[in-house]
């Protein structure tokens, strides 16, 4: 199963759509590093999230230094993003974010990388939503005030979400 290390960012625009249930329903793992789960999660459902199938990695001193380093000569990112990326660098897995900063430094650094998007279109192809609740979602998604996806993107899902 492939191996995939989450930001926050990720897991809230999952829940924004309604979707969490689903997410872990993907023949993939989810991963986030300690730290963030720690400080960004544990406090809002975390344990939820565990019990769905998240899982939590400890980040080896190697890794840490290399997330200081990151964070270093990154003054955007946050810590737990710096986890995020190093996790997924050093141990050859794949970013999931959808903050940009982050998304720049794992275009830099050539580390596979995706986003809700992507989340979405693997819900479509393994079959795990309908395309009724992916439109729902990505309407409910599309709709906060925070949402920064592509407007092009969302369009090009939704019409076909409709049209199946």
């Amino acid at each position: 199963m492939p191996i995939l290390v989450s930001d926050t960012s990720v897991l809230i625009d999952i829940e924004r759509a309604g979707l969490t249930a689903r997410l872990f329903a993907l023949p993939h793992d989810f991963v986030v590093p300690d730290l963030l789960f720690d400080q960004e999660l544990a406090p809002h459902g975390g344990d939820d999230l565990v019990a769905r199938g998240l899982q939590i990695e400890d980040l080896s001193g190697a890794e840490v230094q290399l997330a200081a380093q990151v964070r270093r000569h990154n003054g955007a990112l946050s810590l737990p993003d710096a986890y995020a990326f190093s996790l997924a660098r050093e141990r050859g897995w794949t970013l999931l974010t959808g903050d940009g900063q982050l998304r720049a430094l794992a275009r830099r650094a050539r580390l596979p990388m995706h986003g809700v998007l992507w989340l979405f279109d693997e819900l479509e192809v393994h079959e795990v939503c309908s395309s009724k609740e992916l439109n729902d979602g990505l309407t409910a998604l599309s709709a906060h005030p925070r949402c920064r996806l592509p407007r092009a993107e969302i369009r090009l899902r939704l019409d076909r979400y409709r049209s199946t």
